[in-house]
């Protein structure tokens, strides 16, 4: 269709300069040809008529994906699984009276591989893939969404019935654009429409269906998702895709590692606990810029210290040219070594790394792990999360005199630990509804929770002050500081003072 089209407007083109040559008036023919071509192109039925969807078995990354090879994700790939037998064993689940499945939705935070999950379904299925965005469904004119829709639905069955096989996986990504509640105000009838025929598409998905189509949904604001679309008997199920735990990125740190050559002395437990809170489209990066940085310094194999560079660029991105003067720079340092000492006075083996070199926006930063997951938090965790972050702030008014901007972002945070403290009950307010709560006397009680802070976190770094300025100027000279020269500065008894 493609070369047709071609052929035709070379041919046009031609007709046009053989007219003009004989001295023909092309204006009018011109101006008739825009106004078909604008007629053609604005027709709704016309716009999507040739419009396809990316399909194969798998995809072309996820050819032949299983969920061995996605790291992390035991429980989603479990629940996922049980999801999919009722695909495999059709006619068992007819016996016993089942409806299938007729959709599944993966909400997580970006890049945990909601993705991967999705193809590794169709795999484990022995299905045919299709995927599409949400945002290709959302078009100006109304109908071109809903006509979208059909096609979807009917690529699928058409792709499963060319390659012999009984089901098809469609994956629609970022399905809160396509799925969103309706009725917001936003007068959108193409929206609506657009959803309206999602709805009746999977409503006619039957179980005596030659082709069963599974609809996979991924999203990561699925608060946002309109009811309809969530009740039974259309997304079925929901499986929550989420950050990996230590043992989750311990896994996907292995299987990124498989094709590189990483040195024996990589330790990856060590940097399964730095990676905290990293998702796994992250940990794929981190060891793709280790490779980068053993390249450009030509060495054979990956080293720790090149996955510890991987890991300062994946949070902060590359150092920059951003040189302060050292008045300034000893400020920096002054304030990171403040945060550093009290996170590592009251989570002692916490800091990894202190830097103070510039990269992206930052000036200077300590990066923080843990070896424990926590998923609840008491009131002197709430305090500590609190004096560690003000410990910035309150090194630049010992030391300095005075204190800078730079505790802008320290303050935002500080700010939400006192106000999860509030919230949670655990305040002198006691239990309180956040909503009826009037805003001077949240103020008030912030205050005095973030006051009560910063005098402890001052008295605190009071006792260790001295060491406190060896830290800054150790940082001033070389910029940077690993953790456990940190702990080597605090080992000795002057640091081993009452912090409670």
């Amino acid at each position: 269709m493609k070369n047709y089209l071609e052929y035709g407007i070379g041919a046009g083109v031609g007709i046009l300069i053989f007219l003009t040559y004989n001295g023909v008036d092309i204006l009018p023919i011109i101006f008739i040809l825009l106004i078909g071509g604008l007629f053609i192109y604005a027709n709704p039925r016309t716009a999507s008529r040739s419009y396809e969807f990316s399909g194969n078995n798998g995809g072309e990354r996820g050819m032949g994906l299983s969920f061995d090879q996605i790291g992390g994700q035991e429980t989603a790939k479990s629940e996922l699984k049980e999801a999919l037998d009722f695909v495999n064993d059709r006619e068992k689940i007819k016996t016993l009276g089942i409806r299938p499945l007729k959709g599944i939705l993966l909400n997580g935070p970006p890049g945990t591989g909601k993705t991967l999950l999705a193809k590794a379904a169709a795999n484990y299925t022995g299905s045919v893939f299709l995927a599409a965005s949400g945002a290709e469904f959302i078009e100006m004119y109304v109908g071109v969404g809903a006509q979208r829709i059909r096609r979807l639905f009917a690529q699928a069955i058409e792709l499963a019935q060319k390659q012999n096989k009984t089901s098809a996986v469609i994956f629609i990504d970022e399905i809160d654009v396509l799925g969103a509640k309706r009725g917001n105000g936003n007068n959108n009838t193409e929206h609506d429409q657009t959803l309206n025929e999602l709805l009746v598409q999977m409503d006619g998905l039957k179980i005596d269906m030659q082709i069963h189509v599974l609809v996979i949904g991924a999203t990561n604001r699925s608060d946002l998702l309109d009811p309809a679309l969530l009740r039974p008997g259309r997304f079925d199920r929901q499986v929550k895709v989420d950050l990996p735990d230590k043992m989750g990125r311990l896994s996907i740190l292995r299987i990124h590692s498989q094709n590189k050559p990483i040195s024996p002395e990589v330790d990856y437990e060590e940097l399964a606990e730095n990676t905290f809170g990293f998702s796994g489209a992250q940990l794929e990066s981190v060891m793709n810029e280790a490779a980068i940085v053993a390249f450009r310094e030509e060495q054979p194999q990956i080293i720790t210290r090149h996955l510890r560079q991987a890991i300062d660029k994946v949070i902060l991105g590359e150092k920059v040219d951003r040189i302060p003067a050292r008045q300034e720079k000893l400020r920096i340092a002054i304030h990171e070594a403040g945060h550093a000492v009290i996170g590592e006075l009251l989570q002692p083996g916490s800091v990894a790394a202190i830097h103070v070199s510039s990269r992206s926006n930052a000036l200077g930063y300590v990066r923080q792990t843990q070896k424990n997951e926590i998923y609840l938090f008491t009131l002197p965790d709430l305090e500590n999360k609190i004096s560690i972050a003000l410990a910035g702030f309150a090194a630049e008014e010992l030391c300095l005199g005075d204190c800078s901007t730079g505790a802008t972002n320290d303050f935002k945070q500080a700010a939400g630990l006192a106000k999860q403290i509030i919230i949670s009950g655990m305040s002198n307010l006691g239990i309180i509804s956040p909503d009826d709560l009037p805003k001077e006397q949240l103020h008030e009680e912030l205050s005095v929770i973030l006051a009560a802070q910063r005098q402890i976190t001052l008295d605190r770094l009071q006792n260790v002050k001295r060491k406190l300025e060896e830290i800054a100027n150790y940082l001033v000279e070389y910029e940077y500081m690993s953790g456990q020269q940190l702990r080597e500065f605090m080992s000795n008894d002057e640091w081993k003072s009452d912090i409670a």
